[in-house]
């Protein structure tokens, strides 16, 4: 699951919630919440959801289309849970689900609702995962589907998400956006490919993400193209990694989240990874001790690929982000990778 504001909106669309000092209790709450459910009349419900969040002070940004709703949203406590009670008064949205943190202050600046064509942008019409998504596995009988031999088992995230953690045998698309997902399918139906069809029959196929609100697109998409077995992770690596005991784990690494943790492994505890603010790498204690890193302006990936000019503004950047931090506020200008 799939996880993201000009302030709080990554480069590539995603949503992040900034770090704050442990030193000060959390006043605020976050809940990221997605649902896949047939909204026809998607538009007319922006202005009084917006309305709703306004008048309990809620701000963050909420994504709707014709295929349901995506977003993070954070206020008081009593605020969010009043938008949530909001939401789920409509009949097509009771079962909605959300996922809450804390925060010492208000990580959002404003409060949008955006109307758009796919709240993941996955770029294939007629495609609907409310109606077509794969069927749901549970963390705990995940490894049992694992452990058939004939399963092709498909990491949906993007390249730099499956470079740090993966469950074993996944095959990695080495996509660098969602939207690049359908090409690599039909490339890889075809003659040879891992989800070429073995004596006339498509293989059975399971897949996995972050949260799970790709991975319900992505079976969704195989689906629409005949297959029949077809399978995903519910509630996506971070539910997987909630509630499987370390000693009986498949997974293997640690897993890219979309928030300044950056990265987290077993039981979410929080990883070992930062990130690059120049390229939005995740960068590993052995990255950060290359002589091309430097804090908020460069690592041995982007080094190169930047100039001198830019280097100094990243580094006034950086020089602003510290000040901030030392009083206790948030930047806009730090910036998290999307989970497009």
């Amino acid at each position: 699951m799939a996880i993201l504001l000009p302030s709080q909106m990554t480069a590539r669309g995603g949503f992040k919630i900034p770090a704050f000092p442990h030193t000060t209790m959390p006043d605020f709450l976050t809940a990221a919440l997605y649902k896949f459910v047939e909204l026809p009349d998607f538009a007319e419900l922006r202005a009084p959801l917006l309305a709703c969040c306004e008048a309990h002070g809620v701000k963050g940004t909420l994504l709707l289309a014709s295929e349901g709703i995506n977003g993070t949203i954070a206020g008081k406590a009593e605020g969010i849970h009043a938008v949530l009670a909001y939401l789920r008064s409509d009949a097509r949205l009771t079962s909605l689900e959300h996922k809450e943190a804390h925060a010492a202050q208000m990580p959002f600046y404003r409060m949008k609702v955006r109307l758009k064509r796919e709240i993941v942008t996955l770029g294939v019409p007629d495609v609907h995962p409310a109606l077509m998504a794969g069927e749901y596995v549970k963390p705990q009988d995940w490894n049992q589907l694992l452990d058939d031999p004939a399963l092709v088992l498909v990491d949906t995230r993007n390249d730099y998400e499956v470079s740090i953690g993966t469950f074993e045998g996944a095959i990695n698309p080495a996509t660098h956006s969602f939207s690049e997902l359908p090409g690599w399918v039909d490339q890889q139906m075809a003659e040879g490919g891992k989800l070429a069809p073995v004596d006339g029959k498509k293989p059975k196929v399971a897949m996995f993400c972050t949260g799970g609100i790709r991975c319900e697109k992505s079976t969704a998409l195989l689906r629409s193209k005949g297959f029949e077995e077809v399978y995903h992770l519910e509630g996506g690596i971070l539910k997987y990694l909630e509630t499987m005991p370390q000693a009986q784990s498949r997974w293997q690494g640690e897993c890219f989240v979309f928030d300044e943790r950056v990265s987290v492994g077993h039981g979410l505890a929080q990883g070992d990874f930062t990130l690059c603010r120049s390229c939005r790498d995740p960068l590993s204690a052995e990255d950060r001790q290359s002589p091309l890193y430097e804090l908020g302006v460069s690592c041995a990936h982007c080094h190169a690929n930047t100039t001198e000019a830019q280097k100094q503004g990243y580094r006034e950047r950086q020089r602003q982000v510290e000040l901030a931090e030392a009083a206790q506020r948030s930047h806009i200008g730090t910036r998290q990778p999307s989970s497009d």
